[in-house]
């Protein structure tokens, strides 16, 4: 049996499974999990934590059609300076629970288009953050660039604020994808925003490009992928794009009979990773490259790669706050949602409350379930006596999760005493062997494509 035949019959080809930037996944959130609870979980940092920050910005000037983030247009200013102010009184709310001496490893500022806002919010907001707590030491201030929606005083703002890398938004450079996918960004605008990070002093550079677009072909993946390369990006993310259109409307825009078959997507996946690879990257986990001396693929020969809601991350830090609109946070107690509309979110804050709605408190068994699985994800293995000293006395039980996916997948994976392992042709899978840990039911989540 061809390798291909065999990826197919396990379902890689027809399968809808979570990416796991969680466990448990965000569907199975519920209401159980209140504000009370993330009040609790904040004043239970230890003192002296270095804890990671993320800012939801939720604006666009425009909605590009292939995005399922929660977003808003807005063509004027008004809607964001107030979202701002709401946000800024968050912020001060949160420093008002943290214990003494907190720092910040990791600042984030995702959306919607962060960079929507003019240098002068640029600075304001990030002088609020800092006023609450510093960048720790080797800390990382990262944004998500728009490059359509950036220009030398917003990223000069950005510099002054201390960022230290950028996240640059490009999908594919084909003009026939970017129209039918509602997202116009020619390669010089990509090239000109990498200038302009780079002689403001950001030295550190990430990418976003997706495959499995309307119209892609392995021929215009390639072109795509060459240009990109000749912005020599430290990291970048290789996405799948998930067609969800029962669940982002404006996906409904986006012809679903120019998509490419599963087939192709894995075609696509694997053209882009030969051309990375080719040129120097190391694949990290199933779908970002790094350059070697990136400190993500450091993580990842050294066995600090982790899984977080960004998706692959170094960051070691056992907390993220999440702020704004439909943000999630994690403890190591749970995870907790903010509202995720922006009016809910705004009536919270202005009351002076937090702004959960939901959640997760986590048992001892999705915590052991959810390291099974950020070590499939990250590591493509599970090291056996690791997880053993992690959960004590539950060593028959991880004995029989792993026997039995061992039993299921076949000559894919490799079960030793030591470890179990996801052989090279099998890695495509990898999502679906993580859903083989996951022990919630998912029969209605709605999730995307394995491939």
């Amino acid at each position: 049996m061809s390798i291909t035949s065999k990826l197919a019959k396990m379902g890689l080809f027809d399968a809808k499974v979570p990416r796991y930037t969680s466990y448990p996944t965000a569907p199975q959130f519920s209401a159980d999990t209140t504000n009370a609870n993330t009040r609790a979980w904040i004043t239970a940092i230890p003192p002296g934590s270095r804890i990671s920050l993320y800012l939801h910005i939720p604006f666009c000037r425009r909605l590009c059609w292939f995005c399922a983030c929660r977003t808003q247009g807005t063509s004027s200013n008004a809607p964001v300076i107030a979202y701002l102010s709401t946000l800024k009184s968050e912020i001060k709310l949160l420093s008002t629970l943290l214990p003494e001496n907190v720092s910040f490893s990791r600042v984030h500022w995702g959306g919607g288009t962060p960079t929507l806002l003019d240098s002068e919010m640029i600075t304001d907001l990030a002088g609020t953050i800092f006023d609450v707590a510093p960048l720790a030491p080797n800390g990382e201030f990262s944004v998500e660039i728009d490059p359509n929606e950036v220009d030398q005083s917003r990223v000069d703002a950005l510099a002054a604020a201390g960022m230290t890398r950028a996240s640059i938004g490009v999908q594919d450079f084909d003009e026939e994808i970017q129209t039918t996918i509602g997202r116009l960004q020619s390669f010089d605008v990509t090239r000109n925003a990498a200038d302009m990070l780079r002689a403001a002093g950001i030295t550190s550079l990430n990418a976003d490009i997706l495959f499995g677009l309307p119209h892609q072909t392995t021929t215009k993946i390639a072109a795509s992928v060459q240009k990109l390369l000749t912005l020599s990006p430290d990291r970048v993310a290789l996405y799948g794009y998930a067609h969800v259109p029962w669940m982002a409307r404006r996906q409904s825009l986006i012809p679903s009979d120019a998509l490419p078959a599963p087939e192709t997507r894995l075609q696509l996946f694997e053209t882009a990773r030969q051309l990375f690879e080719w040129d120097g990257y190391r694949q990290i986990g199933i779908d970002h490259f790094a350059v070697p001396h990136d400190t993500l693929a450091i993580a990842a020969q050294t066995g600090q790669l982790r899984r977080n809601f960004q998706g692959y991350t170094d960051e070691p830090a056992e907390v993220l706050i999440g702020l704004g609109a439909s943000s999630i946070s994690r403890f190591p107690q749970g995870y907790a949602q903010n509202n995720p509309a922006t009016s809910g979110y705004t009536k919270s804050i202005r009351a002076g409350e937090l702004a959960t709605t939901r959640g997760h408190v986590f048992t001892e068994e999705d915590k052991l379930r959810a390291r099974l699985i950020e070590a499939v994800m990250c590591d493509f293995e599970v090291d056996i006596k690791e997880l053993n000293a992690r959960f004590p006395g539950r060593e028959a039980h991880i004995k029989a999760l792993l026997h039995e996916a061992a039993d299921y997948f076949g000559d894919i994976v490799e079960l030793t005493s030591d470890r179990f392992l996801i052989r090279q042709e099998g890695q495509p899978l990898t999502r679906i062997i993580a859903r083989h840990f996951d022990a919630y039911d998912m029969s209605n989540a709605g999730h995307a494509s394995a491939i």
